[in-house]
């Protein structure tokens, strides 16, 4: 059975490096949804480091699978995923990231075969989640790998955030590394192919999913559904603005006539510190209208027996008490279905501003935002009363700092920074330490931790 799974993986990897190289596929997608994004040219270098690396690593696997089972060769292979990560290193920040999301789309990660922990698993909003550990919305900001990311291990993935119309974003150099801190500084400001483009690809993909998922499954009557509206793994999408645009919520009233066919839920994303003025819409009255406008888009539209999806705001980390009262009391009377706390922060916290990159404008994430971010999703725990769920995000980089998110009041949580330094192998990692500190604080559940140091 070993020495199956091992051939089976090796066949798989060449047939996807061929069909690759043969169809030579185009990262704007106008023609072939369906098509794995494009390396540039200057990452050519960064190509070959990849896939040697990764041959490499099959045929050491392939002699290695011969003694052990399917778990555990899973188990090596994302173990030794952190074998490529210095090869990332060398690359440009940007660089490494293209070369990441392209990497995922095409398959070229290990695929996650075990079962999560049971006590991992937890309903929300209707949909039943194998585990609460999320990627957040910025990795995969147009959809190209969702089907590679959700195959990881994760329990939902967030793309975007995804504008109306196509725009290039902020001029580059953009994304800065403070590795020592384990943080980085991006000031991207909305980088996006466009709805267009992300629909075509995310249609492509819930039909090849839906497809697979109903060849496999069997009916269930199950009241909460498993997985998404595809199949296993929940996917979110994220919605931005377009720097030029002058009517705010006619763009996510925009993104979601045309993207929320496809979503799990939905994000109003209006805390980048990258796109002036978009904070100002977290205002009361203004988050007040935003929202009012962006449900009756929604809810306008037909749906089946799920019904719409979750529509959910992402907040920016540097509020005042004020702030976040406001944003509570619009969240509450406008029953909005959830709260993402938190973007990057225009902050340089202790030991960042000792870093001379610390100068660079931008959205700092990593590290030194999570006791920013956790105090912050603390509060608006209590300012909601546990009544909507929160996804905690912001510096989470093992499976203690998520289960302190969850305490604090995260009924879900989202990685982002520590997933683009420790790669692949940090996700059963976090998933496992999770579950241990359930276990020992004697949690059978998620449910039961959520708001444990808020009670």
């Amino acid at each position: 059975m070993a020495i199956r799974t091992a051939g089976k993986l090796f066949k798989d990897l060449i047939r996807q490096r061929v069909i690759s190289t043969s169809i030579g596929p185009s990262r704007h997608c106008s023609s072939t949804a369906t098509s794995a994004p494009k390396i540039p040219h200057s990452s050519k270098k960064g190509r070959r480091l990849l896939t040697g690396a990764t041959i490499g690593l099959v045929i050491a696997g392939g002699a290695y699978v011969s003694t052990v089972d399917e778990a555990t060769f899973c188990g090596w292979l994302f173990s030794a995923t952190k074998l490529v990560n210095p090869f990332f290193a060398l690359l440009d920040a940007e660089k490494a990231h293209t070369l990441a999301v392209s990497a995922a789309a095409r398959g070229w990660v290990p695929r996650e075969k075990r079962p999560d922990p049971p006590n991992l698993g937890l309903e929300v909003w209707g949909r039943k989640f194998s585990n609460p550990v999320g990627l957040a919305a910025g990795f995969d900001k147009n959809a190209e790998a969702v089907e590679g990311l959700l195959g990881m291990g994760f329990g939902f993935v967030e793309v975007g955030s995804v504008t109306p119309v196509p725009q290039e974003g902020n001029l580059k150099p953009r994304i800065f590394r403070l590795r020592q801190e384990g943080a980085i500084i991006n000031r991207c400001g909305f980088n996006s192919e466009g709805i267009v483009a992300v629909a075509k690809r995310l249609g492509a993909q819930h039909g090849k999913r839906k497809l697979e998922t109903s060849s496999t499954s069997s009916p269930s009557n199950d009241e909460a559904k498993h997985g998404g509206k595809a199949g296993p793994g929940i996917l979110g999408v994220n919605l931005g603005k377009n720097k030029s645009s002058e009517d705010a919520a006619a763009d996510y009233v925009q993104g979601v006539h045309t993207l929320s066919q496809y979503a799990d839920y939905l994000v109003i994303n209006v805390s980048s510190p990258n796109t002036p003025g978009l904070r100002m819409l977290q205002g009361r009255k203004q988050l007040k209208d935003l929202v009012k406008r962006v449900q009756a888009a929604r809810d306008e539209m037909q749906w089946g027996e799920e019904g719409p999806p979750p529509l959910l705001v992402k907040i920016a980390p540097d509020l005042s008490k004020e702030d976040l009262e406001d944003i509570a009391a619009v969240a509450v009377a406008l029953r909005l279905d959830g709260l993402i706390i938190s973007n990057t922060t225009i902050s340089r916290p202790d030991p960042v501003d000792k870093n001379p990159v610390s100068a660079e404008a931008g959205g700092l994430s990593g590290k030194p935002l999570f006791d920013l971010s956790t105090n912050i999703l603390k509060e608006m725990y209590m300012l909601t009363r546990g009544k909507i769920p929160l996804i905690g995000c912001g510096g989470i980089s093992s499976g203690e700092d998520a289960y302190k998110k969850i305490r604090a009041g995260a009924t879900l949580v989202q990685l982002y920074t520590a997933f683009a330094y420790g790669g692949p192998a940090l996700i059963p990692q976090i998933k496992a330490e999770l579950a241990e500190c359930l276990e020992r604080d004697g949690f059978k559940s998620i449910h039961e931790a959520v708001g444990a140091d808020c009670r």
